[in-house]
């Protein structure tokens, strides 16, 4: 782990939450997303403060994951690579296998799953390129 850059596993993080903050704008996809997941302003307001704490420790947890599997020679390449691997094939897989199972929607599935594969691929290309 002493391969880990610690200052490319933050930007890699904060990379994540600014994509998280477009894709969930309504520029791309709130109206959607509030519609599918069941959710409207009033109860999007609540607790913010915690949900976006919590959501960027996780995304500094995903980020230190991914720098510690790229390694220390990560190439732009690789590190695009393993994050759109990891995105597709673990994260939107694992995330897809539960919304089956609680019956959500297709659509929701999509805009979730897609929003873990492109931050993941940009987290890794953070990673490799600080690293």
């Amino acid at each position: 782990m002493s391969h880990v850059n610690y200052l490319a596993v933050l930007a890699a993080a904060l990379t994540s939450f600014l994509i998280g903050g477009l894709w969930y704008s309504p520029i791309l996809f709130a109206r959607a997303w509030m519609r599918e997941a069941g959710l409207d302003e009033a109860r999007l307001g609540q607790g913010v403060g915690r949900v976006f704490a919590a959501a960027f420790v996780a995304s500094l947890v995903v980020a230190f994951n991914l720098a510690a599997l790229l390694g220390a020679d990560a190439t732009l390449a690789w590190g695009a690579g393993a994050g759109a691997l990891a995105g597709l094939g673990f994260a939107a897989a694992s995330l897809a296998t539960v919304f089956l199972f609680e019956r959500r929607s297709l659509m929701l599935v999509v805009i979730d799953g897609g929003y873990l594969a492109v931050s993941y691929t940009a987290m890794g290309v953070v990673i490799a390129a600080l690293q």
